[in-house]
């Protein structure tokens, strides 16, 4: 995401590095840490060129089997990293992130690359500037990697998509990484650079986080500036640990005007992660009040998980749903109607192109009463009332993120049913119209070792309190060992 160099190596296989010699030492380096790395660059054993190498080396042995990224070019991801070798080599970081790769989600606009929306139809034009998110890492420094893929116009919780194919799930390929963010969970997990930036309108940062493993933070609404802004649409980190979440948001929720809902630019020591949970409030919501059951390894997850923050001191509380089948139904008459003005400006041709499910989900929104679209949209505001509410007496609620385990990797939601697309965001659509910090965190696994995602949830703006908070059940819980796209 820096500036380019003449002196540009372009035998991306080569791994050059003298100190990363032998494979075990190779992949304990792509396991690092953020602040690990920087700690590597500033001690000079390794230089963000080497890492450059290593790490193309490993997304080209896995990625043709996950389909995570797009707008790859490791060509020019080598120029940065060259470019950033030689400002480590002066011991001059051009910013707080120099030489760290990152990726960012499709719909996240940068400056000469079309931003497609995960489908065929449509203009594919290459992007003017960046968005404001893109803009702020590539002012710390931050390297490129590739951006990553998403379903068409992020409108499902799936790895489908009519422009890049299918994603899988690096923890078993037969199974979704979920979405809309589906390639940034999907790198994240597989290790394709250490930070990752999704989008969530509903839950599509935090259901691909806890379908592959790694910790998917919503800021409050506003929090990190986002351009196009909308109602619940939110910007937010994909990492595998808590505190790259947190080094990320140091970057990404600098202010930017092109976000006309983007709150007050604060003063905020995202480093500052310690918290003492003694004496806490917090609620435990194990039932959503609609959609699909939640899994019997998911609740026991859940309890085990709860488990911790009462053993650390805090006061828990059972709460009740702040969804009901009128809000999530309400919300799916609000959307269809709004998807099909979008494929309004598409010709026929041009449709043909869109993923079947979404023209089937949508064409429902072709006839509907202009009045229930208007009551749908309402049921926006009854979330915000339920879940502003809901922390009268409570200082964080304790959640599943999602009410089941996997689903195929060929479907485009857990139901498989265009016309109740839904039934799987109930835990997490709530909070993106009541614009609190939520955050999901990997809980354990599955009888079939796949992940089983937590979610906290704070108050509105308290979005430090919520990566503590997951700091601590990490610290308590560890984090995964058994990482995938290992050998």
């Amino acid at each position: 995401m820096h500036e380019t160099t003449d002196h540009q190596t372009t035998d991306h296989q080569a791994i050059d590095s003298q100190t990363i010699d032998s494979w075990a030492s190779q992949h304990e380096a792509l396991g690092w840490t953020a602040a690990q790395l920087l700690d590597a660059y500033r001690s000079r054993q390794v230089s963000p060129l080497e890492y450059a190498h290593l790490l193309i080396a490993h997304v080209e042995r896995h990625e043709g089997r996950i389909n995570a990224l797009y707008d790859y070019d490791p060509e020019r991801f080598l120029a940065a990293a060259e470019v950033s070798t030689q400002r480590w080599a002066r011991q001059a970081p051009c910013g707080p992130l120099d030489g760290i790769p990152v990726t960012l989600k499709e719909l996240i606009a940068t400056r000469g690359t079309p931003v497609p929306h995960g489908t065929l139809a449509g203009d594919h034009s290459p992007a003017d500037e960046d968005a404001p998110a893109a803009a702020r890492l590539n002012e710390d420094g931050a390297l490129l990697l590739a951006k990553t893929t998403c379903p068409d116009y992020g409108m499902l919780s799936s790895g489908r998509s009519s422009f890049h194919g299918l994603t899988r799930n690096p923890w078993n390929p037969d199974f979704n990484p979920g979405g809309s963010s589906s390639g940034a969970g999907a790198a994240a997990a597989a290790g394709f650079g250490i930070l990752h930036l999704g989008t969530d309108i509903g839950g599509s940062i935090r259901l691909p986080a806890a379908w592959c493993g790694v910790v998917g933070f919503k800021p409050s609404l506003g929090r990190v500036p986002v351009d196009p802004y909308y109602v619940g649409r939110c910007a937010g980190p994909m990492t595998r640990t808590v505190a790259d979440a947190a080094l990320m948001m140091a970057s990404i929720a600098r202010t930017d005007r092109r976000d006309a809902m983007r709150l007050p630019p604060q003063q905020m020591d995202w480093s500052a992660l310690d918290i003492d949970v003694r004496g806490m409030r917090i609620g435990v919501m194990m039932e959503a009040g609609c959609g699909l059951p939640v899994d019997e390894q998911i609740k026991r997850c859940v309890e085990d998980s709860v488990a911790h923050f009462r053993k650390a001191g805090a006061h828990i509380v059972p709460v009740g749903p702040v969804l009901s089948r009128d809000m999530l139904d309400g919300l799916n008459d609000f959307w269809r109607a709004r998807q099909w003005s979008e494929l309004l400006t598409l010709t026929e041709q041009q449709r043909e192109q869109v993923l079947p499910e979404i023209l089937a989900w949508a064409d429902e929104g072709h006839g509907l009463d202009p009045v229930k679209v208007v009551r749908g949209f309402e049921q926006t505001l009854a979330m915000r009332r339920t879940t502003e509410a809901a922390f009268d007496q409570l200082d964080a609620v304790i959640s599943p993120v999602s009410p089941n385990v996997e689903f195929p990797a060929e479907w485009p939601s857990p139901s498989n049913d265009p016309s109740r697309p839904f039934e799987h965001i109930v835990f997490t659509v709530p909070w993106n119209m009541g614009e609190q910090p939520a955050i999901a965190i990997n809980a354990g696994f599955s009888r079939a070792g796949m992940p089983i995602g937590l979610q906290i949830i704070t108050p509105k703006f308290e979005d430090l309190r919520a990566l503590q908070l997951a700091s601590a059940f990490e610290k308590w819980q560890g984090t995964p060992s058994n990482w995938p796209c290992q050998a």
